[in-house]
């Protein structure tokens, strides 16, 4: 009987000896994984389109022979835009550099009664916008917010007009080189998709324009100068090619 008792108690500390242990090794068991947030990555080529609002503020000279300039005033003008955009951007920690191009369709025109002779009018149109920019821009996860700067073209054409008809009778058309500086913000919604909010000030400067007739307002003046700044204000799309970013927390 004393064996007996004996032997009952070891198996019993045995037990009770072996029972934390399991729990220990199931508890470790069940525990699940870290969960780690993944962090949106700028770095890749991408492509969008883009449209919004411009407005084109432009002054014009008539010059003659001699160059003496008679001023025509200053006008403004608003309208569409729309195009698309193409770059590349990389990021080191949270500092995202890029270069981009982008170029634009745009309606921005303006017509007043000449202050010459009335019997003609004067009609300035800006009808495409391209920039050629670097970026610099600081990122919070999917969110970017960015300056940038670079060279500006733009498409434009003077015509002298019959008041009475609106027919044109001459016209002065040049592409004009400049400087843009611009700041934006842009987030990312998805994987590979960013939407973002964009406004750009160019600056154009002056140009003489020669008319494809004699000015028929006043055979005197050869040609025209035209100064010119646009403003744009574009919502932008792009899809980012490559992958979503590494999951490392520590960025951020």
């Amino acid at each position: 009987m004393k064996n007996f008792l004996l032997a009952t108690v070891g198996l019993v500390a045995l037990v009770g000896m072996a029972a934390p242990a399991s729990a220990a090794d199931m508890a470790v068991k069940a525990a699940p994984p870290p969960i780690v947030a993944p962090i949106y990555n700028w770095t890749g080529f991408y492509i969008g389109a883009n449209g919004g609002w411009g407005q084109s503020h432009s002054c014009v000279d008539f010059l003659n022979a001699t160059g003496v300039a008679v001023a025509q005033g200053c006008r403004d003008r608003s309208g569409g835009l729309f195009g698309g955009q193409l770059g590349y951007r990389w990021q080191s920690s949270q500092w995202v550099f890029g270069l981009e191009a982008q170029g634009d369709w745009a309606d921005l025109s303006n017509q007043r009664v000449s202050l010459i002779n009335p019997a003609f009018s004067t009609r300035t149109t800006t009808d495409g916008i391209g920039l050629f920019t670097g970026q610099i821009g600081y990122a919070w996860n999917a969110a970017l917010l960015y300056v940038k700067g670079g060279a500006a073209v733009t498409s434009n054409r003077a015509s002298i007009l019959d008041t009475l008809t609106g027919i044109e009778l001459a016209s002065a058309s040049a592409t004009r080189w400049g400087g843009v500086v611009g700041v934006g913000f842009e987030y990312g919604f998805a994987p590979n998709w960013s939407v973002g909010l964009e406004y750009d000030h160019l600056f154009m400067g002056d140009a003489n324009n020669t008319f494809s007739i004699v000015n028929p307002v006043n055979a005197a003046f050869i040609n025209n100068r035209i100064t010119q700044d646009v403003d744009m204000v574009t919502l932008r799309f792009n899809y980012r090619f490559g992958g979503y970013g590494a999951p490392v927390a520590a960025r951020y």
